[in-house]
């Protein structure tokens, strides 16, 4: 059974075609200006555009306000949120019930403990998305920082709601993440990337590849 993957922070009309082609369940978008994979409004619209039905839409956010919230969806046609910043349960359900979509909340992994931080979030959002936590340091992006956690620690765990799998995975590492998770959805951004914010069709059509036969 092939593997979903979402591929986040595109940029690019050739990087959208290239998901697109490659077979891709979700797309993301990058909406925190700190990132070098943040777009602006206009420039999503136009890429959400080329997206065709079928193809899940994600606007990332980082603790984003209501307002901000609604400025990109009256542009960017999303199907869903993805809230990656320190949202708490009650945020993600208040976002849900406002704005109508279903909601991802990205929960940082180092250690076993993380795994309860996560539980909080099940009944208030519709996907979780398991992520590396962010290196200690000023300045330090909240994701997309090509950092893998200790996989096992989400050997056998099941949870009530969908689930990603993000942080540090590549076309090369993509099966044994699989194998040591139980991921059936992946989420990857720097790992398909020749830099910060510039991604590489050919590595996002082999990352694609390795998922169709994870």
């Amino acid at each position: 059974m092939p593997v979903l993957a979402k591929i986040c922070g595109l940029k690019s009309q050739a990087a959208v075609a290239a998901a697109v082609a490659g077979g891709a369940s979700h797309v993301g978008f990058v909406f925190y200006p700190p990132s070098p994979r943040a777009v602006d409004l206009a420039a999503a619209a136009a890429l959400a555009a080329a997206v065709p039905d079928g193809i899940v839409r994600v606007g990332l956010l980082v603790d984003a306000d209501d307002h901000r919230i609604a400025e990109i969806l009256a542009t960017v046609p999303l199907q869903m949120l993805q809230l990656h910043g320190r949202e708490t349960p009650e945020r993600v359900r208040a976002v849900k019930d406002r704005f109508g979509l279903p909601v991802m909340k990205a929960v940082g992994i180092a250690e076993a403990a993380d795994l309860a931080a996560a539980e909080a979030y099940c009944e208030a959002a519709d996907w979780l998305l398991f992520d590396a936590k962010p290196p200690k340091r000023p300045g330090a992006l909240p994701g997309g920082n090509a950092r893998a956690f200790d996989w096992s620690l989400l050997a056998g765990r099941s949870w009530p709601v969908p689930w990603m799998l993000s942080g540090g995975l590549t076309a090369d590492n993509l099966t044994a993440a699989v194998r040591a998770t139980g991921a059936r959805v992946v989420d990857v951004s720097s790992g398909v990337e020749d830099a910060p914010g510039q991604k590489n069709p050919a590595k996002i059509a082999r990352f694609l590849a390795a998922a169709a036969v994870a």
